[in-house]
This record gives structure tokens, C-alpha cells and sequence, in this order.
């Protein structure tokens, strides 16, 4: 007897989700423009930062053929391609993706000018003739009356984001062309984390799929160049390693992870809450860490180095991060309103990773809502069944994951410190998010939409931060 063909799941629900998600950044839009003022707002082009700025530029044919070859040949190639030769594919597309995009504005606006404004940490590198005093004194200058008070960036972040580029500074590089070109090539990295994580977690195949969209993500726009980008690659990769650890039971990569999130920590303050994702990344990998208990205490060890090491120097991160909340509501946030950025904010995630990005998250949903209907038992996973087991216990480990994500991003956005700019802050977010693009089927229309809307951010408005 011949069995009946499996109906293709509707694609109707996938677009439902699509239309919502493009409603809401219409009324964020509406009303930003209609309700508020820009001195209530104190955004150019609401929900963003940014203005009107229809413009071409020298990286507008370079985008255009970056797009046209992911749609077209992205998903093929990401299926078949061998997996050591897949990521640095992966990596050059991102790279090549975001070069584009940020060219579109010239090689001075788009690049080289962006961490040099007053506000930005290049503004303040010879101020840190020495490192351990101007460590010790930090905090003194957080608060807007202190006596040369930092810049808002500066001042918004520990002083590893600052020191980044001060180091690069003391071996030579320079000035904003070197800054902006470490940030873009470390930030590009992400995608890669990403992929080795979702490999390890929930099976290559997931992670084939998740490939084209990760390396032409509409956050391209902003990861060229804020540093916020090179802040989403540090948290990535401290996933990433946390995720080898536990599957290939190794307290080498325990170590690493730990010590990469400590340095997140020192980067951002937002960052902590890459806690909730470490967190998933244990649960999922549960049976190794019960099997080698001496990964949590590695992964511990690890984390407490770059803590020490700034504590030992005299800086306070918790004083710090004390008179940040001070600064904050004496900026810009004391007036921002949070009743239209609590929402305004999700439609900016929305602009950072696409509508395919909301009509995966969809089915990551259902995946986990019939996970739960039927009483499924949570995957649990080793090195020695990855390989074997990429089917629905991969899908739920990879929805569980995208789900961490999700959360830590909107504890972010209920704590009232991400009232506006949240197309930049929130890249580190929104990189796992974009995971969830492996449940889509019919690729090429989605990475089409996930193109044009890049390529129009990038050509009508001129974002800034």
C-alpha cells in the first residue's frame, strides 16, 4: 500500500507573523514621528538613531552582489560545503557583507570616522598615558559634574571596551581605520560562534541551515562599525566554547569560555546577562557536566581572571556600574519615555534581524509548545550522539537555545538601561535570535527579505550612535 504524502507545512502563519512583526515597527515609526518630539525621543528617525539620508555609495554594487550571491547560492552551498571549509566561508561572507554595507557611507563616514567622534572611545585614548591610574580613576569620572567627565560611551561601559582600543593604539594602529577594521573582522567572527555552537548543541544540519542567514544578517548594518559588534563576538565565542566544553567534556574549553565571559563582563555591563544563555548552554549539555564536574570548576577559574585582574588594577565594577545608572538618568534616558521604548524597542530587533528572523522564532515556538503537549522528554547531549540524533531532539535543543536568547533580550528591555539605540546595544542578543532562521523553509524568499531590508536601511537612512 502506498502511503500518503505528507502535507508541506503552510508557509501562511510564518507570513502572519511577518505582517505583526512589520506593524509594529510601522506604529514604532508612527508613533515616534506623530505622538513625540525628537526632545522627547532625542532620536533623528524614530525607533532608530539615525535620520532620513537617501544616499549611494562606493560599497552600493559590492552589497548588491554580496545579497544576489547569498539568495542564490547560500543555501546549496551551505548544505554541501565540508564543515571546516563551511565556517571560513561563513566568516568571508560576513565579512564581505558588512565591508559592503558600511562602504555604502564612504570609507570616512562608514569606517574610519565612526569611533572617533566625541563620544566614542578613540576621543579619550591619550588620556590613558597610564593604564593602572586612569584604571584607578575611572569611576571619578562616570557622573556628568565630575571633573572631565568621560564621553557617553566611554562612561556607558567598564573600561575593557576603552582599553580595547587604546592597546591597539600602543602597538601601532592607530587612529579610526585600524579601530573600525579590528571591529568589523572580530565581529564577524559571530556568525561563526554561532554556527560551532548550534553544531555542538543541537546538530549540523540546524546549523547548515542557520548559515546563509547568519552571514547576511540585517545587523551587518550596524556590526560595521560600532564596537558593540566586536562586543557580540567576544560573547559569542564564550558560548561557543562553553557549548564544546560540555559536549566534548574538555576543561580546556571550560577554562576559555569562562575567561572570555569574564571579559564580556568588563566590556559591556549589559552583557552580564549572557548569564541566562550560558545557563541554557549547561542545562543542554547536563550529561557532561555531570560526568566531569571539574568543567564547572574550570569554567569558574576562567571566568574570575579578567575580574581580578581589574580589580587588582583599583577599578570597581560595581561602584561603576552604580554611578552608570546615575549618568543614565541624567542624560539622555531621564527624558526618553519608557512607555513607547519598551515596545519601540523590539521593533528596532525586528530592523537588527529581519522578518525571517520573526517567522523563525515562530517556529521555534511551536516546537517548543509541542514539545510540551507531548510530554516529550528534554534532549540531553554528548559528543558521541550529536551526529546521530539531528532530528526533533536537535530541533528543541536549538529552539531551548534561541528561547535563552530571547529572554536575556527582553530582561534587557523590561530593566529600563536600553531606552533607545537598542539597534546597536543589542546585537550580542540578536545574533542568537537569528539561530532560529534553521526552521524556515523556502530559504531564498526569506534571504531575499533579509537583503532588501539591509540594503534600504542602509541606503535611506544614515544611522549613527
Amino acid at each position: 500500500m502506498t502511503r500518503p504524502r505528507s502535507r508541506p507545512r503552510s508557509a501562511s502563519p510564518d507570513l502572519y507573523a511577518a505582517a505583526a512583526a512589520a506593524l509594529l515597527v510601522t506604529a514604532a515609526v508612527l508613533v515616534g514621528r506623530y505622538v513625540y518630539t525628537y526632545d522627547d525621543l532625542i532620536v533623528g528617525w524614530p525607533p532608530l538613531l539615525g535620520r532620513w539620508d537617501p544616499h549611494l555609495g562606493p560599497g552600493t554594487p559590492a552589497a548588491v552582489l554580496v545579497a544576489a550571491g547569498v539568495v542564490a547560492y547560500g543555501p546549496a552551498v551551505a548544505a554541501r560545503l565540508p564543515w571546516r571549509a563551511l565556517l571560513p566561508a561563513a566568516w568571508g561572507t560576513a565579512l564581505a557583507w558588512t565591508w559592503s554595507l558600511a562602504l555604502i557611507d564612504g570609507w570616512e563616514r562608514g569606517v574610519a570616522g565612526r569611533l572617533t567622534t566625541s563620544q566614542e572611545y578613540l576621543s579619550v585614548v591619550d588620556r590613558w598615558h597610564d593604564v593602572p591610574a586612569t584604571l584607578r580613576d575611572f569611576n571619578g569620572h562616570i557622573l556628568l559634574h565630575s571633573p572631565d567627565n568621560w564621553p557617553a560611551h566611554v562612561a556607558g561601559h567598564p573600561p575593557g571596551a576603552t582599553l580595547t582600543y587604546v592597546l591597539l593604539d600602543r602597538i601601532g594602529l592607530g587612529g579610526g581605520g585600524w579601530a573600525g577594521a579590528l571591529t568589523i573582522t572580530v565581529g564577524a567572527t559571530a556568525c561563526v560562534a554561532v554556527l560551532v555552537t548550534v553544531r555542538a548543541l543541537a546538530g549540523e544540519r540546524l546549523a547548515r541551515r542557520a548559515a546563509p542567514f547568519l552571514a547576511l544578517a540585517p545587523a551587518a548594518v550596524w556590526m560595521g562599525t560600532s564596537a558593540d559588534g566586536y562586543f557580540a563576538a567576544v560573547a559569542a565565542w564564550a558560548v561557543a566554547l562553553l557549548a564544546l566544553a560540555v559536549t566534548r567534556r574538555s576543561p580546556g574549553w571550560a577554562a576559555g569560555s569562562g575567561l572570555l565571559f569574564g571579559l564580556t563582563c568588563y566590556l559591556s555591563y549589559g552583557l552580564t546577562l549572557f548569564a541566562v544563555i550560558a545557563a541554557a548552554v549547561l542545562v543542554l549539555g547536563r550529561r557532561g557536566v555531570r560526568a566531569r564536574p571539574v568543567l564547572l570548576a574550570a569554567l569558574l577559574a576562567g571566568a574570575a581572571v579578567v575580574p581580578v585582574a581589574f580589580t587588582a588594577a583599583g577599578f570597581d565594577w560595581w561602584e561603576a556600574y552604580h554611578l552608570l545608572v546615575t549618568r543614565y538618568y541624567e542624560g539622555a534616558a531621564g527624558v526618553r519615555p519608557y512607555a513607547y521604548w519598551v515596545w519601540a524597542n523590539l521593533a528596532c530587533t525586528v530592523l537588527i534581524t529581519g522578518l525571517a528572523t520573526v517567522a523563525g522564532l515562530r517556529r521555534a515556538g511551536g516546537v517548543l509548545l509541542r514539545r510540551r503537549s507531548e510530554g516529550a522528554r528534554a534532549g540531553e547531549v554528548g559528543a558521541d550522539e550529536v551526529g546521530a540524533d539531528e532530528g526533533r531532539a536537535g530541533e528543541i535543543r536549538l529552539a531551548f537555545l534561541v528561547a535563552a536568547g530571547l529572554l536575556a533580550l527582553l530582561a534587557a528591555d523590561l530593566s529600563g538601561m536600553s531606552k533607545a539605540e537598542t539597534e546597536r546595544i543589542w546585537l550580542p542578543f540578536a545574533l542568537w535570535l537569528l539561530a532560529a532562521c534553521a526552521f524556515l523553509t523556502r530559504p531564498r524568499g526569506w534571504l531575499t527579505a533579509q537583503a532588501v531590508l539591509a540594503l534600504l536601511l542602509n541606503h535611506l537612512v544614515a544611522t549613527g550612535w
